[in-house]
């Protein structure tokens, strides 16, 4: 019995080297990712050159262990996907090159795809709904309500004018001192915090829509652990756990509310989300009382499916390839890549081009 096609997919977009093999039916036959937290410890962030050049060196062996642990060959493949943006251009440009290399000298399909509709089509690879759905993008790089009515349909009802939360997490953990990455650090030090204690701005509440701004919060956070700071001559480890608490729920809040003024708009049936803050326990809690609310289905995948993975990126390759999607030698890597292509963009800090 056929299972259909099967694809390779390819990711490296901002610091996990990522390969998997897929097929039609939504079988992940294999997914290797290989992080880099180690070689970017000591900077307290992402180095774009660092990330490049670990993306240069672990491809090609990413790709060879996904196909062991498929027990294929590049023979046995109908297909190679590769995230072509958006991403920190010297990683994606790394797996770009790779993947055209494996195609021209395969004859195989090279299908280029959009890092964002990969966590955009991940709940039609582990749960196979139907269009359309409403589409929670929540990242360290990206935040976005997307209505997703096809693989190259995606509309934009709002997202973040300035940080993503994924963003804002790693900003507020560099702030307190806590390990990057900083999101499940200020999951972990949140848990034990008072959310009450310190009450931080909802911002663009008071406004209508669905746009989001966390900049804000994250100056917010920064402005109270001076002030404890001045007052007692440091900060005690309370302190910091109730810092990331009252943080933690503020961001919850915003999501939240702006969810719901989504799901309106969009009436869809499913809500899902996706992307690497949806990880967060409280965050997902927060969006199952919504969806629970607005009378639809909430779905998140599993986690290890939630951050940058190749598994979504061959599953976004086979249904852009069955809608008729090919590329060539000319494929280009691209820093920025909007889903919708027909919203007016939004802007990034400093006015530096479309954002998300």
């Amino acid at each position: 019995m056929s299972m259909g096609l099967t694809f390779l997919g390819i990711e490296s977009s901002c610091d996990d080297t990522a390969a998997a093999v897929v097929r039609e039916d939504g079988t992940i036959l294999a997914s290797v990712v290989a992080g880099q937290t180690d070689l970017h410890a000591d900077f307290g962030g992402v180095v774009p050159e660092i990330a490049a050049r670990a993306h240069a060196e672990k491809l090609d062996g990413c790709v060879e262990q996904a196909l062991t642990e498929a027990g294929l060959s590049l023979a046995d493949l109908d297909g190679i996907a590769v995230t072509a943006g958006p991403g920190l251009i010297g990683g994606v440009l790394a797996g770009v090159m790779l993947a055209k290399g494996l195609s021209a000298g395969t004859g195989l399909p090279l299908i280029g795809v959009n890092h964002l509709a990969g966590h955009a089509l991940t709940p039609r690879l582990t749960d196979g709904i139907a269009y359309p759905y409403l589409m929670l993008l929540v990242s360290g790089g990206h935040c976005q309500f997307l209505q997703v009515a096809g693989p190259e349909d995606f509309t934009r009802l709002g997202g973040t004018i300035d940080d993503a939360p994924g963003e804002a997490f790693d900003k507020v953990a560099k702030l307190l001192g806590l390990p990057q990455p900083g999101g499940p650090e200020v999951e972990k030090a949140a848990s034990r915090g008072d959310a009450t204690r310190f009450r931080f701005p909802r911002p663009l509440l008071d406004r209508p829509g669905c746009d989001m701004s966390f900049s804000g919060l994250k100056t917010a956070v920064l402005r109270q652990r001076d002030e404890l700071v001045a007052a007692q001559g440091g900060l005690h480890a309370q302190d910091r756990d109730d810092i990331c608490a009252g943080f933690q729920t503020a961001v919850a809040d915003v999501l939240a509310e702006k969810t719901r003024r989504a799901l309106a708009v969009s009436a869809a049936p499913t809500l899902a989300v996706a992307g690497g803050v949806a990880a967060n326990q409280t965050l997902r809690t927060a969006l199952e009382v919504v969806a629970a609310e607005a009378g639809a289905t909430f779905l998140a995948p599993p986690l290890r499916l939630c951050t940058d993975n190749a598994a979504m990126i061959a599953w976004a390759g086979i249904e852009a390839y069955l809608a008729g999607q090919r590329d060539g030698m000319d494929l280009t890597a691209r820093p920025r890549w909007p889903l919708d292509q027909k919203s007016a963009p939004m802007l990034g800090a400093g006015k530096r081009g479309a954002k998300a």
